[in-house]
């Protein structure tokens, strides 16, 4: 008999229409997600922690820290093999990317959601949840780090985003692939990650890391507004290879001369950011301006890189050769 925890977090697949409020809102506690399943779990038992019930787009980085650290403990127990959180979509790929870099043990972590309410008739909840039970308890994820399952599919969570706003197969790990499938039960995995994940032990995330997403003719005000008011990091997504706007150059390189890191990444969603061109704010001027590149890493997540290295209290080499680590 295999021992699953599921943690429960709120988001749509613990949601349900407020008559009262005009809205949806989550307020189904694990328990009722657990009746909700439409066929048994074999030789599989599940025991559940409510943890903060609420939209994902109204959590925030403390709350998922202590998510993390909640994993771990559970973990620990040598009798849970695994672990499925439910939660929201919006920012899944965010808590799941933080869970492959924070959380110590190496036993599964599956997160998944809903993309239609509890209130449904056909909501994919139900489903998602039992895949997502069966792959937690399945050895074949041991050592691959958090991963998101959707519509029978299963994503790293270094890679995955949401691709699409209301579709129940909304998620995507674009240019890289799925790691494998859940059908009927049956984990496939067919795929592994080629590195292992390097692991993070802040002592806090540093909620004070802004992403700044650039376009044409963007200038820097944003980026300078959110230093002058206390940024202790600034990401921006940028464009192509890494290159930025007019303006961007100079103001890294005075963000730089105060200790504010800035972390280049792209906005495309495939391949990788590499100094390549010159002049003002090309990828050659902002690396030589102080700027640090993000790789693969979407911008998303290279903002709650950011977070947990500056809590961990890396700065200046030590930070850039962490932020290197990754590429």
């Amino acid at each position: 008999m295999k021992n699953v925890t599921l943690i429960a977090t709120g988001g749509t697949i613990a949601s349900a229409p407020d008559k009262s409020a005009g809205a949806v809102n989550a307020g189904l506690n694990g328990e009722s997600l657990l009746q909700s399943l439409h066929e048994p779990l074999d030789d599989i038992a599940v025991s559940v922690v409510n943890f903060d019930a609420a939209g994902s787009y109204a959590l925030d980085l403390e709350t998922i820290f202590n998510l993390c650290r909640r994993i771990d403990d559970v973990l620990s127990d040598e009798n849970v093999d695994g672990v499925v959180v439910t939660h929201g979509t919006d920012t899944m790929e965010e808590s799941a990317f933080l869970a492959w870099l924070l959380v110590k043990s190496d036993k599964p972590v599956v997160f998944t959601g809903a993309q239609r309410h509890a209130g449904f008739p056909d909501t994919d909840g139900p489903r998602n949840i039992h895949d997502a039970i069966c792959a937690a308890a399945s050895p074949d994820l041991t050592g691959v780090g958090a991963v998101i399952l959707f519509e029978g599919d299963i994503h790293g969570a270094r890679y995955v985003t949401k691709a699409h706003t209301s579709r129940v197969d909304a998620f995507r790990s674009v240019g890289h692939g799925k790691l494998g499938e859940v059908d009927h039960g049956q984990v496939h995995i067919y795929t592994r990650p080629a590195r292992a994940r390097p692991v993070r032990t802040p002592v806090r995330l540093d909620p004070n890391v802004e992403l700044v997403a650039l376009g044409l003719g963007s200038t820097p005000m944003l980026m300078k507004l959110a230093a002058d008011h206390g940024a202790s990091g600034i990401v921006l997504s940028a464009f192509g290879r890494g290159n930025a706007p007019k303006g961007f150059a100079q103001a890294t390189a005075d963000l730089a001369g105060k200790g504010v890191p800035v972390i280049v990444a792209s906005r495309c969603y495939e391949g990788r950011t590499r100094p390549v061109y010159g002049k003002d704010s090309g990828g050659v001027t902002l690396m030589e301006s102080g700027a640090l590149f993000a790789g693969d890493i979407s911008a998303v997540k290279a903002r709650l890189l950011l977070s947990a290295l500056l809590g961990a209290g890396l700065s200046g080499d030590e930070l850039a050769k962490a932020v290197q680590s990754l590429h």
